[in-house]
């Protein structure tokens, strides 16, 4: 029965990635053979999950049947964090948001109650589209911060009780699968499929914010290194200047190059003016 799932799983992802697929691109690509992919794809229609879209266009041999995942059938819940704003938005799976993405105030640091003004978030964007919970895939949330995606801990941000993730928290209020992940490394991966980066085997995707991030795909596969934490190039030690970083050590790279350090600056040069600026 798991297995059974997985297998399902496999062909809902590549539909999501690739729209519409015959039975047997579906077999080379979850490594499956074609009678088994063929009885998933029979069990994901009687469910109302995956729909005939008729014939591939001719290319002088025979036309295969196509198939798509319905575009109503699920949703997954996109959360985009940074430092100050969580942005959320239901998206069907033709990748379109149901009405407008969801814009939220919402500091990390030093803010005990992040975790739970993160979910009353999201569940003000779930009422606000009006999708049924039951249609909710899950919910997929990148964040900055140093953290174990397998985990669903993030050791720099969101703390919770000791017994608890940051990942099973939420799924236990919300009542859905919910994951987590690094921002950077999550913006690599949607460049990897669906950006500049579609049909590169490597590439390194620098994210600046109010910190810098790098996230890396190697082999045609999101690196995260012996410890999850690969790609963390902004925390290492590069300038003699005493400045605290966020993640506890002093002169990293994100202390002279984030966003914060170019509002401390531009503050500190607008205080030093002895004229108005107009």
């Amino acid at each position: 029965m798991q297995k059974r799932l997985q297998y399902k799983y496999l062909i809902l992802r590549e539909f999501y990635y690739s729209n519409s697929l015959s039975c047997a691109e579906l077999s080379a690509r979850i490594g499956k053979s074609i009678p088994l992919t063929t009885q998933m794809l029979n069990d994901l229609m009687e469910e109302g999950l995956v729909e005939e879209e008729g014939l591939a266009p001719s290319n002088g041999g025979r036309r295969p049947l196509m198939y798509s995942i319905k575009k109503d059938a699920m949703y997954v819940v996109a959360v985009a964090m940074d430092q100050m704003v969580t942005r959320i938005a239901v998206i069907g799976f033709d990748n379109k948001p149901v009405g407008t993405p969801q814009h939220f105030d919402l500091e990390l640091a030093d803010n005990p109650d992040a975790l739970v003004q993160l979910k009353g978030a999201i569940e003000t964007a779930l009422k606000k589209s009006k999708v049924p919970r039951k249609k909710i895939l899950g919910v997929g949330i990148g964040m900055p911060g140093f953290i174990d995606a397998r985990k669903g801990i993030n050791y720099s941000f969101l703390s919770t009780d000791s017994n608890s993730s940051v990942s099973a928290y939420l799924n236990k209020e919300l009542g859905v699968p919910v994951y987590i992940d690094n921002d950077s490394s999550i913006i690599a991966l949607a460049e990897h499929h669906f950006g500049a980066a579609v049909n590169v085997r490597n590439a390194m995707v620098v994210n600046i914010g109010w910190g810098i991030g790098l996230g890396l795909i190697l082999n045609d596969q999101l690196y995260r290194g012996e410890n999850g934490f690969a790609g963390e190039f902004s925390h290492i030690p590069m300038y003699d200047n005493n400045k605290l970083c966020s993640c506890g050590k002093r002169g990293c790279l994100e202390t002279e190059t984030s966003l914060k350090v170019i509002i401390e600056k531009a503050e500190q040069g607008l205080k030093k003016r002895t004229h108005p600026v107009f």
